[in-house]
């Protein structure tokens, strides 16, 4: 009997505002059919029967987009059938822009006990050069806010590697960062994504973006930083206060199941990835037909193992070479044995008879480390 998954991601499309880097799915909230679409949602959600969640993550998009009245109608229908006692982390993301006092307040009556902030930088300048319509001012109140309210569990993500960024730039935001006494921390170096702003203007040459070596300065400043404030780096890009690590991500680099409910959500369910249709008017059609899904891929065993790797890899903590013999029932060492050696003797892997994980340099690598993991 296959077991059902206990983590969903919840997806919601809309912003009032398209950021340069971003290729979520995603559209601008204007004219939508945004009630619409959550009652679609609640639909699929319902149709896999969800009794049990040890977390849910609703991200987006910009879930904070809604109204409170929307908001209030989305968190109870999801939670209105869980059994609570069970529930550990509910994770919703929000833009420091849109969050007022009366969505903290829904969001207070709710079961949201981690709230997640897309900060990106605190430079007023930099904000508006990436399509970001908070300022500075926005993110110190919505903390002060939350916190005046009881949540204490806040994340913030940080882009650092953007355009024109300047070391001394990111000296200031990991500085202000830390001020914040906050208990998590997201930090990714910026990825050019087809389809964006920023994307196009590279192809045209009118990106300037630091060079890899000062990227790799960045990357060892940000981490020397926040390990001396407290935070563990315990996933290539997430610090935490002890006991603060985000649970639902750690799912996903445990690789295990999930449910992905909402337009262009993508799931893991009975050994099957799949994704969800992502136009909003696809979607909803979709849903009323009976089945969201627009793409669906069965896992093989090697790609199982492969994914074994790449998203354990991710974690500090590595992949127990023992969990994965147990997991797979084969020995680890025919499988990866000699591209573990390998890496370990390019001193990307440290040397560790019971556990495969990054050195400090392997991590700064992370996906080059991770393909060397493809079976044949």
């Amino acid at each position: 009997m296959q077991t059902k998954p206990t983590s969903a991601y919840v997806h919601i499309p809309f912003c009032t505002q398209i950021c340069y880097y971003c290729d979520f799915s995603k559209v601008f909230i204007k004219n939508q059919p945004v009630d619409s679409y959550l009652e679609h949602l609640i639909e699929e959600y319902d149709s896999y029967d969800i009794k049990k969640l040890r977390t849910l993550y609703i991200g987006g998009g910009t879930p904070t987009a809604l109204s409170a009245r929307q908001l209030a109608f989305l968190l109870e229908k999801l939670t209105d059938k869980l059994d609570l006692s069970y529930l550990e982390e509910l994770t919703i993301e929000a833009n420091p822009g849109d969050l007022d006092l009366e969505k903290i307040a829904v969001l207070k009556d709710s079961l949201v006990n981690r709230v997640s902030l897309g900060v990106q930088t605190f430079n007023d300048r930099m904000l508006k050069q990436i399509g970001r319509s908070h300022s500075e001012k926005d993110i110190y109140e919505n903390i002060a806010n939350l916190k005046k309210a009881g949540f204490d569990n806040i994340s913030i993500d940080l882009i650092y590697a953007l355009p024109k960024q300047t070391m001394e730039d990111v000296k200031t935001n990991v500085a202000k960062a830390i001020a914040l006494d906050i208990p998590h921390m997201s930090l990714y170096s910026l990825i050019l994504e087809n389809h964006t702003v920023f994307m196009n203007r590279m192809r045209r040459g009118k990106l300037p973006l630091p060079k890899e070596d000062l990227e790799a300065e960045m990357f060892d400043y940000i981490i020397a930083e926040l390990e001396k404030a407290g935070f563990e780096h315990y996933e290539i890009s997430n610090f935490s206060k002890p006991g603060f690590e985000s649970r639902h991500n750690l799912m996903y680099w445990d690789n295990a199941e999930y449910y992905g409910i909402g337009a262009g959500a993508s799931g893991y369910v009975n050994g099957v990835r799949y994704k969800n249709h992502g136009p909003i008017r696809h979607y909803l059609q979709a849903v009323e037909a009976g089945n969201a899904r627009v793409q669906e891929e069965a896992l093989t065993l090697n790609e199982k193992m492969e994914e074994e790797m790449f998203l354990g890899l991710r974690k500090k903590s590595g992949v127990s070479k023992k969990r994965f013999e147990e997991k797979f029932g084969l020995s680890f060492e025919d499988q990866y044995g000699a591209v573990v050696f390998e890496l370990t003797e390019q001193g990307l892997l440290v040397p560790d008879r019971d556990i495969v994980r990054m050195t400090k340099q392997g991590l700064f690598l992370g996906d080059t480390v991770a393909e060397k993991f493809i079976l044949e």
